[in-house]
């Protein structure tokens, strides 16, 4: 399919029929959703691919036994790591210094990799380091002094950062849900689910938190329910 009948033919799926996926083809469209863009590249994300029917069993209660979670043939659920700050900064550290030394010139190289480091071996732990919302006070108080001054960003507290880890978490579940369209198989984002039921079942660390719920199967003709609605575009397009 093209995009654009990817994006007409993707729909919520309410129902889906009795029949198996390819576990590897879901798998291949995860493996698509890691290549989503986010923020500074820390991929603070982990995706759990649910094919064993006795956890299906367990996730769709913990999803209120909605019919797309009870009929579905597998579900994949989107998790944020805000915790593995350090660990994904220091992997991507080592992959732009790679960078830098293959593809610029030998002059700028040791400047740009310096750049690299305060980047990610000081801005980054700043920023994402958490201690019961006194550090995001901090830093909220230190941009708002250099503001006076200079051009900044502001959304630095704790619940800002937070914000950015599932705004980047949303952005692959989007580029799953159309890798998904594109093999022709059906799916439906879920936030309508017991978040402590869910961190149990796939005993998650305390730190990680859930942002969405994917079922996933082969539409029935009853699981999309009736033509798609979506406001007016001349009241969301503003051209300036």
């Amino acid at each position: 399919m093209t995009l654009d009948e990817i994006i007409h033919y993707r729909r919520s799926v309410r129902h889906y029929k009795e029949l198996p996926l390819d576990t590897e083809k879901v798998k291949h469209c995860l493996e698509l959703a890691t290549l989503a863009p986010n923020s500074s590249n820390m991929q603070l994300w982990e995706f759990y691919h649910i094919t064993d029917p006795e956890i299906m069993k367990e996730l769709a209660v913990a999803c209120l036994n909605q019919t797309t979670a009870t009929t579905a043939q597998q579900l994949v659920v989107f998790v944020t790591r805000r915790d593995l700050f350090r660990k994904r900064a220091k992997e991507v550290l080592e992959l732009e210094t790679r960078n830098i030394v293959k593809n610029s010139p030998v002059e700028r190289q040791e400047k740009r990799i310096k750049d690299r480091k305060l980047y990610y071996g000081t801005v980054m732990p700043f920023l994402y380091s958490r201690f019961l919302g006194i550090l995001g006070i901090f830093r909220k108080i230190m941009v708002n002094i250099i503001g006076l001054f200079r051009t900044i960003t502001y959304q630095v507290s704790e619940n800002d950062v937070r914000v950015v880890v599932h705004k980047s978490c949303a952005l692959a579940v989007q580029t799953f849900l159309l890798a998904m369209a594109n093999e022709k198989y059906d799916t439906c984002p879920m936030e309508g689910f017991d978040s402590k039921k869910v961190k149990r079942i796939l005993k998650l660390p305390t730190e990680a938190e859930v942002n969405m719920i994917i079922s996933c199967g082969i539409r029935e003709e009853r699981g999309v329910w009736g033509d798609r609605m979506r406001v007016p575009f001349d009241e969301v397009y503003h051209k300036i």
